[in-house]
């Protein structure tokens, strides 16, 4: 509570940029954003509400699908997805050129069932030993991580051993099956480890393994109203909303 009441104490810069959204017809934005910055969009939504005036309206997908569905012809004012999505929509001219921001980077990490034993996943080697004494892994079968786990086993040359042992799922269903016991171990984005109850972190993926995942926001070109859009994207790069950031279990990408 401690860390998410400082983004209410807003810089005079960001405070300005929302009143002056907030002083002529205060409505909804529309924000369509990946599962995997969903923990900092609840986390700082409110705040935002209170200083602009304007309310969220928020939908959440697997990066894949937010992509698919806008070009199908999903209606959103901000996109927040990996930037090679984001890129891809501006190149279609769904996301306005220009207004892409960076707002998070996450890593990948294993969970287990909370108050279970933490598997060492300190090295490579001691990573590969985990995951081969594991019975059944637990991950998200669509998606950027999902993407990288196969391909994690492929660099471990252990993915023909694996392939009976594998329990692709849903994020939700990936992490309730840990929680209650069905899977032994989830490979998946830290943030999503850490916000669920009855799973915790053994330890984040070796550094010479790990890939960290960037969140990149975009303004939609059809967007109802283009400076409040404008507005919550900055306020999300904002640096009163880093330590919430931190303490979801991002961090901010680097330049």
């Amino acid at each position: 509570m401690k860390v998410q009441s400082q983004i209410i104490r807003a810089s005079a810069v960001t405070v300005m940029a929302l009143a002056i959204c907030a002083g002529v017809n205060a409505g909804d934005v529309n924000v369509f954003a990946s599962l995997a910055i969903k923990p900092v969009i609840e986390a700082v939504g409110p705040s935002f509400e209170k200083a602009s005036g304007h309310k969220l309206v928020t939908r959440f997908e697997l990066t894949p699908a937010v992509k698919r569905q806008i070009e199908a012809g999903e209606a959103f004012d901000v996109a927040i997805a990996n930037p090679p999505h984001i890129e891809d929509l501006i190149k279609q001219g769904k996301i306005v050129a220009g207004s892409r921001a960076d707002i998070a980077r996450f890593g990948v990490g294993v969970g287990v069932r909370a108050g279970a034993p933490r598997p060492d996943v300190s090295s490579v080697d001691a990573l590969k030993r985990t995951l081969l004494a594991t019975k059944t892994l637990a991950y998200v079968g669509e998606g950027t991580s999902g993407v990288y786990v196969r391909g994690l086993l492929d660099r471990l040359e252990i993915a023909a051993a694996m392939k009976d042992r594998l329990r692709p799922g849903v994020v939700a269903a990936s992490l309730a099956s840990i929680a209650g016991g069905e899977a032994e171990i989830v490979v998946m984005p830290i943030p999503l480890i850490l916000s669920h109850s009855g799973v915790e972190l053994a330890g984040a993926l070796p550094e010479p393994l790990q890939e960290h995942i960037v969140m990149t926001a975009g303004l939609g070109a059809a967007a109802k109203d283009p400076a409040a859009s404008r507005a919550f994207i900055a306020y999300l790069r904002a640096a009163e909303v880093t330590p919430v950031i931190k303490a979801k279990g991002y961090e901010r990408p680097t330049p």
